[in-house]
């Protein structure tokens, strides 16, 4: 309860809201759709990805591609390039066009609601997060409290001893006790097993003070409990826009009727074009 209490009182301190965080791009992204129109302005501490949504755009690259995969309270989908000629019922989200953007992580950027991302791979065939060049998503998400906020930190801590564990069980001098340690989690012996963890729990703990702690800043803190969004995908994904005008829009897409892989059963088109 004191740490809860402590945070109330961090957020509290803090003036304003996130505008410093990022600067805006000149130019004004406009995505039209048969839902209404969504406006868009870029970020500039993104530039590669500003660079190359630009860029597919003044290529007519999005016109007539669809938002493929929608979930109320996540996020809307599109740019997949096979999404333009697909037929109802089509696997939709693979498809790309033979390149990726290198991630740009800014900790002051993050994924508020209304936000403009690039979609990716998973960790285990793309560890360095890098972006798909031409899938984007928008966030939803919604409002969070502090408690969500400090289970999402401990998941997250978890997650990071769990690799911290991963890495030393990796190390060649290791090998016997990794052979013993995944026998005796399948032979389900927890007493065993907790003796073979003793061997290396220094050498674990020390692997994982190496790691910075994660903890929401007092601006995650502020804008998720406030403005909403999808706090687990920060430093995961790259921010690199957000709407500035139709989120009603966004919002009205991600009701639509869907089917079991969230692509909506009539397909949402969109043309993206720049306002200078």
């Amino acid at each position: 309860m004191q740490n809860i209490i402590w945070r109330i009182l961090l957020v509290s301190c803090i003036l304003g809201s996130d505008a410093k965080a990022q600067t805006y791009s000149k130019e004004t992204v406009l995505i039209e759709t048969n839902y209404g129109n969504i406006k868009l302005k870029l970020f500039e501490e993104t530039p590669l990805h500003k660079k190359n949504f630009l860029d597919l755009i003044r290529k007519h690259h999005y016109d007539s591609l669809l938002f493929h995969r929608v979930i109320n309270n996540f996020m809307i989908q599109g740019g997949d390039p096979l999404s333009k000629n697909a037929k109802p019922g089509d696997s939709l989200g693979h498809g790309d066009i033979g390149y990726m953007v290198p991630a740009e992580f800014r900790d002051n950027i993050i994924h508020k609601k209304g936000r403009l991302c690039a979609a990716r791979e998973g960790d285990d065939i793309n560890p360095k997060r890098e972006s798909s060049a031409s899938q984007f998503y928008i966030v939803m998400g919604k409002v969070r409290t502090i408690e969500e906020l400090n289970e999402y930190e401990k998941k997250r801590r978890d997650r990071e001893k769990k690799n911290a564990l991963n890495r030393v069980l990796s190390r060649e001098k290791n090998k016997d006790i990794a052979k013993s340690v995944e026998r005796l989690r399948i032979e389900n012996k927890t007493d065993s097993l907790e003796m073979e963890m003793k061997k290396i729990v220094a050498e674990v703990d020390e692997e994982y003070r190496k790691t910075h702690e994660f903890a929401f800043s007092p601006l995650q803190i502020k804008t998720y409990t406030t403005v909403g969004g999808t706090p687990h995908l920060d430093g995961a994904y790259t921010v690199f826009g957000e709407v500035i005008e139709g989120q009603d829009v966004v919002d009205s897409i991600a009701n639509v009727a869907k089917d079991k892989r969230d692509r909506p059963i009539e397909d949402v088109r969109m043309k993206i074009s720049i306002v200078e």
